[in-house]
């Protein structure tokens, strides 16, 4: 006989079998032993979750000549024609490829016989939301009153999909996801009867790509046995899931919470050339971050934890872990899983989330020991030495005026902003605002209009990397031959700025686009805000909502009534004001 799949082999045969779905197959026992079963049932959930299974075993309780407390006897020829199809008072439909009128036309028809060999007649109809909308209108009168002879059993895994005039004509079971401990359990027990060795942490592994499903389980479960000859390992299972070794996953994190950017990008590159997924590397990044925070508030519920196994590794890196961190992190893992899935290259977005979860405020504390020069301390002596001087200008400054004297020299005052100038440089990128006020001052609406109209087709001819970085930036004024692009975060704008090739591709694209040589400033979203309403005081000027379509127009400073509640209704944004 061919070899048969492992869920076809150890298909549940009665509903003690059924795991992680005891509401419902209590509820079903009592039924059938209080004799208070239903015409109609709907079985909704998440597919591989038992609610066919689940069906055919409830056909076979309530045809079985031996039920004992509501479970077959799986022993009668009843039970056994049930299991292998052979009895044709149990039939099981597949709605997705009988989904029209004439189907269930026919099945109107055959209902009103009585069974041949059975006590019931048991129709499960799998898939039922496939049906079409006359197919739904020819069962609506059957499935509410049926011969008494009749049980339908619907099976589907979209019950949104369904009328609420079949919903209301039928008893509902919701099968939930099967939790990891409990497909642990099958799984262990399976092996033990297939005599297959196994390491009880790569059935972890196997469990958390399944998702809650044990049909997906017992798959994957199948491959691993056949990719590592008859004998389940770590390393076999993390090969066929596609999911990331602890160790690693250890140190993407301690590089992450110890800010050293460099190491987390060559481990992450390292995992990407190995062909783990991007999104699947981004799933166990969370689960991993949920379960440091789970082991710092509950380190004695070791069994919570998902995806780590509580080593020393892991041990260590949970109480140097600082939490505020790990709540920066999700968010930004998170978000970062809301992008990938309208890209094509999704390993884009890991990388640079690494790099600004690297840049988080906070981390994990240093390790001691002599021998460790992993996680160096920040250098806090620059800021203390500016404190210091800062507060001797303040005295200084103090004592001169109250003795009616001078502010100090120019020369004086020099070193102190050298020094500061020489602090600030490298902590956050500063946009070079006397540039962008000079093209602020020569703005014109239509050098701006010529450069949007072809950005889009400037970002289909980068590279994908080059045109992730200009996703949410965005050209925001121009003069004849400069303009000033605007990035949403800091980290990106530097990122930009400071790589001479990517700034020599935008200006060479945009210059050949628009046929003007054109050059232009980066600046972050925030520090555009403050440079734009600066330029405007200073020049006596208000916005009128279209000042970064060009140069900023004069408008009186009191308006009048109409333009204020104008204002107020569609906001400062969408109103402009013409003479």
């Amino acid at each position: 006989m061919a070899y048969q799949a492992l869920y076809r082999v150890f298909r549940p045969q009665s509903f003690e079998d059924v795991v992680g779905q005891s509401h419902v197959t209590k509820t079903l026992q009592n039924a059938i032993t209080q004799n208070k079963t239903s015409h109609a049932y709907l079985f909704s959930g998440p597919r591989g979750t038992g609610k066919t299974s689940a069906a055919k075993i409830f056909a076979k309780a309530i045809n079985c000549e031996h039920s004992t407390n509501g479970e077959p006897c799986n022993e009668c020829e009843i039970c056994q024609g049930i299991t292998d199809g052979s009895i044709p008072d149990v039939l099981e439909i597949d709605a997705a490829s009988n989904n029209g009128v004439e189907e269930i036309r026919d099945i109107r028809e055959k209902v009103k016989y009585a069974p041949t060999v059975a006590k019931y007649k048991v129709y499960i109809i799998d898939e039922v939301h496939m049906l079409s909308t006359g197919a739904f209108n020819a069962l609506l009168k059957t499935l509410e009153e049926p011969p008494k002879h009749v049980i339908f059993i619907l099976a589907t895994t979209e019950p949104h999909k369904l009328p609420l005039t079949i919903i209301s004509r039928v008893q509902r079971f919701d099968f939930k996801r099967i939790t990891t401990q409990d497909i642990i359990g099958r799984m262990a027990y399976i092996l033990d009867e297939e005599k297959i060795a196994y390491d009880e942490k790569a059935l972890m592994i196997v469990a958390r790509a399944a998702e809650g499903g044990m049909r997906d389980a017992l798959s994957l479960l199948d491959q691993v046995i056949s990719y590592g000859s008859e004998e389940v390992t770590i390393a076999d299972a993390l090969e066929i899931t596609g999911s990331v070794a602890q160790n690693l996953l250890t140190s993407l994190v301690d590089s992450v919470m110890t800010q050293d950017a460099a190491k987390a990008l060559e481990t992450l590159s390292a995992l990407l050339s190995e062909g783990k997924d991007p999104v699947r590397l981004v799933e166990d990044l969370l689960v991993f971050f949920r379960d440091i925070l789970l082991y710092q508030k509950a380190p004695n519920l070791e069994e919570t934890l998902e995806r780590a196994l509580a080593d020393d590794a892991f041990k260590e890196l949970a109480d140097r872990a600082d939490t505020s961190k790990i709540y920066a992190c999700v968010k930004v893992l998170n978000d970062t899983q809301q992008q990938m899935r309208f890209t094509n290259h999704p390993g884009i977005y890991v990388e640079v989330a690494i790099v600004q979860m690297t840049q988080l405020s906070g981390g994990a504390a240093p390790a001691t020991g002599a021998g460790d020069s992993t996680a160096a301390p920040v250098d806090t002596s620059a800021f203390r030495q500016e404190i210091d001087q800062l507060r001797g200008e303040i005295a200084s400054l103090k004592k001169q005026l109250a003795n009616g004297g001078a502010a100090p020299s120019q020369a004086e005052a020099k070193p102190a902003r050298g020094k500061k100038a020489n602090i600030n440089n490298g902590k956050q990128f500063k946009a070079p605002v006397g540039r962008i006020n000079h093209v602020l001052g020569a703005a014109k609406k239509q050098d701006l209009q010529l450069i949007r109209g072809c950005w889009g087709e400037l970002l289909s001819m980068l590279m994908a990397s080059q045109a992730a970085l200009l996703n949410e930036a965005e050209p925001v004024a121009a003069s004849e031959d400069t303009f000033v692009l605007k990035f949403k975060h800091e980290i990106h704008c530097q990122m930009a700025m400071d790589n001479p090739n990517f700034v020599e591709t935008v200006t060479s694209g945009i210059s050949r686009l628009t046929k003007v040589n054109y050059t232009f400033i980066g600046i972050p979203e925030n520090q555009w805000i403050e440079v734009r309403e600066s330029f405007l005081q200073s020049h006596d000027m208000q916005s009128d909502g279209d000042d970064e379509a060009g140069a900023p127009k004069s408008a009186p400073k009191q308006e009048d009534t109409f333009v204020s509640e104008a204002m107020k209704l569609v906001g400062e944004d969408l109103l402009e004001i013409k003479e």
